[in-house]
């Protein structure tokens, strides 16, 4: 397992000015010093492709993967933004794409079937995987919703990409692992027995571990913990 360090963790300070994407590189590598990156796509200030080429060749250069690309409205949008986040996927070298689907308030699941259907077909155009994350109220919050995700959208690339602490208490995290292409931990949150529970649930997985913060108010110091705490569990 990989520990990867969501840029959304640290949303308040990028809004207000006080990060920019670059500097949270060098956070990353210098300070955090985690495997990998997952870039929010509120936080890119251009997306043209000068900007992009120098976002991969900075991550490359400090030696971090881009592990995927985050989008909170990913699975409600129309095809052309679907369209633009895979161009900045392709462009970056990111094999994934993450966000949760809709709210259950939002649409109904036939039209949210029909975006899964726009999004996969692209995601199987340009060969970049969809990590579908667990989010509360949305359609998909448990692991069953995962499982109707999964068998009624019938794509090789569609995966999960889950927070286990996150899931209720009638989801057995063991039953996604074979499908689990990036794990999510909310550093704000996280205990050493969630920590624990979470590598017993998925052994042996190679991916990401992304740290995130749901408020996108991580500092420092808490998200240096949180990374400490995880390569010492992983360490048992």
């Amino acid at each position: 397992m990989k520990l990867a360090c969501a840029s959304g963790s640290f949303h308040r300070e990028i809004e207000r000015g006080n990060l920019t994407q670059l500097e949270f590189l060098d956070l990353c590598a210098r300070e955090l010093t985690c495997d990998g990156v997952v870039l929010d796509v509120r936080h890119f200030p251009r997306t043209d492709d000068d900007y992009l080429a120098q976002v991969k060749k900075m991550a490359t250069d400090r030696g971090l993967s881009i592990a995927a690309l985050a989008d909170a409205t990913f699975f409600t949008a129309a095809a052309e933004r679907m369209d633009e986040v895979f161009r900045y996927a392709a462009a970056l070298g990111s094999p994934l794409v993450a966000g949760p689907l809709a709210r259950e308030t939002e649409c109904s699941w036939s039209d949210q079937l029909a975006r899964l259907g726009a999004a996969t077909a692209l995601a199987k155009s340009v060969n970049i995987t969809l990590a579908v994350r667990n989010a509360a109220q949305t359609f998909a919050a448990t692991m069953h919703d995962y499982k109707r995700t999964a068998k009624e959208s019938d794509s090789a690339w569609l995966r999960y990409g889950p927070e286990p602490a996150a899931l209720d208490a009638a989801s057995d995290s063991r039953a996604l692992a074979s499908n689990t292409v990036l794990l999510w931990s909310d550093a704000g949150t996280q205990t050493q027995a969630s920590i624990a529970a979470t590598i017993e649930a998925f052994p042996g997985f190679r991916g990401h571990l992304a740290l995130d913060h749901a408020g996108g108010e991580s500092s420092i110091v808490l998200m240096a913990a949180a990374i400490r705490s995880w390569r010492a569990e992983l360490c048992r």
